[in-house]
């Protein structure tokens, strides 16, 4: 039964992040790609303002897999470079705890292009 209660924490929250997407989609003019950026950029303050940790707490992968947790895994691999390393933290945290999602997008992306038949339209 705990099962069941953690995989509908992880739909809710994710649902949640994806729904406020959608409504931005649907109801204003902002592009995707800036829909996109604001996620990214909520991610990192929310994190900053310490919002984003209780979120990740309760949802878990629901927090992290949309692209807000993009941005709070950037805010949290900065911080932790930052304690480690000084201020070169501030240019290699975000990239070095970043660097297994942004190499999986590749990877898979790549692999995605050998499969699909795309077309123009």
């Amino acid at each position: 039964m705990d099962i069941l209660l953690e995989y509908g924490k992880v739909f809710l929250t994710g649902g949640i992040i994806c729904t406020i997407g959608q409504i931005l989609i649907d109801k204003t003019k902002i592009t995707p790609a800036r829909i996109l950026t604001l996620f990214v950029t909520l991610g990192v303050i929310l994190g900053f303002l310490g919002i984003y940790e209780p979120i990740y707490n309760f949802g878990k992968c629901g927090a992290t897999v949309p692209i807000s947790g993009f941005g709070y895994c950037l805010y949290k691999g900065t911080v932790k470079a930052i304690t480690e390393s000084g201020f070169i933290g501030v240019f290699t945290g975000g990239i070095t705890a970043t660097a297994g999602g942004i190499a999986a997008a590749v990877v898979f992306g790549f692999i995605a292009s050998l499969v699909a038949k795309p077309t123009i339209k």
